[in-house]
């Protein structure tokens, strides 16, 4: 049997249908010359995960870290990969068949080109609003970018010469390698191609901030782990954060104080007009991302609203680091 071209590198949690939809556009995958590798790599699931991928043919992995992490099961992966090159995938989303010709294509065209990747859109934006908005979120515009996310084709190289994700990270393990691959020379392309589609099943306020506050601790814990690097990621960012939140949290006391001196509620409807306004501006500013405007007001909205938990999860960050703890799993699912 000829050598795999390509390794694809799947992994889960506890994933059910989406692990099985996931396996399943893997075998769609336009022709590309030469056979695929399929790896699953378990995080301790518990609903029967792993033998489900054996079903599909994947080879399996299972790791039980004390710790969980993406990162763990990425590296568990791309080392038992026998391909020069690597798809990773996460086990809720599914592959669209012709993004890895187009991907393989990129990389053969442009040999520093380490990192190829794509869009990945939700699969179901019109089951919740939360799916609705943070949809939205996974749009950038295609051209050489900072980073990647966890669906991305990397060349196996690279990847032996970084050492892989950073395990001790619990979000931001993507980006956070792909400064240390572009501090090897190496360039991350994104490609105008559908990637994948992924079910994100969002439908509780209290999963919407959870996944907030991750985003936070990731920004606080790789930008202080950057930030004396070549490319120091999100550090700006957490400072804008900070002031932001600081900001969004300032203005009701100070409206509702000039209210009570005052004796009118004039300072509260200039609040509700600033805020509405901001929420206007972010929306007019993402245009380009959707053609919706109720969509659009939304995700306005939500690029005000998630600062605040972003913020929290800074802070959360630093405690922990003040108190020499390690922040455990921010599980949103």
């Amino acid at each position: 049997m000829n050598a795999p071209s390509v390794s694809v590198v799947v992994i889960g949690r506890n994933e059910g249908q989406r692990l099985a939809e996931c396996l399943a556009s893997i075998q769609t995958i336009s022709p590309i010359g030469g056979p695929i590798e399929v790896i699953y790599a378990d995080s301790n699931s518990q609903d029967g995960s792993p033998e489900l991928a054996a079903s599909y043919g994947a080879k399996v992995l299972r790791v039980v870290p004390a710790r969980p992490c993406a990162a763990i099961g990425r590296n568990a992966g791309w080392r038992a990969a026998s391909a020069p090159l690597v798809l990773f995938l996460d086990g809720d989303t599914r592959l669209h068949p012709d993004f890895l010709p187009a991907a393989l294509k990129a990389l053969a065209e442009q040999p520093e080109v380490a990192v190829v990747w794509g869009h990945r859109r939700e699969r179901y934006p019109e089951r919740t609003l939360y799916n609705r908005v943070l949809d939205l979120d996974w749009i950038y515009a295609p051209g050489i970018t900072d980073f990647c996310g966890g669906d991305a084709l990397m060349r196996r190289s690279v990847l032996v010469a970084t050492d892989g994700f950073s395990e001790d990270l619990i979000a931001g393990e993507e980006p956070e390698l792909c400064q240390r691959i572009r501090a090897l020379g190496h360039s991350i392309l994104h490609i105008d191609q559908p990637m994948t589609d992924h079910d994100l099943a969002m439908g509780r306020w209290q999963a919407y901030w959870k996944r907030a506050l991750r985003a936070g601790h990731a920004y606080a814990e790789v930008s202080q782990r950057l930030k004396n690097t070549d490319f120091p990621l999100w550090v700006s960012e957490c400072k804008r954060n900070a002031i932001h939140a600081g900001v969004l949290l300032a203005m009701p006391i100070a409206a509702l104080a000039l209210a009570v001196l005052m004796g009118d509620v004039l300072p509260l409807l200039g609040l509700l007009l600033a805020y509405l306004f901001l929420i206007v501006r972010s929306a007019y500013k993402a245009r380009w991302k959707c053609r919706q405007p109720v969509t659009l007001l939304l995700y306005g909205l939500h690029s005000h609203l998630q600062q605040i938990p972003i913020a929290l999860g800074q802070m959360g960050y630093w405690y922990n680091r003040l108190r020499n703890r390690r922040q455990g799993l921010i599980e949103y699912k």
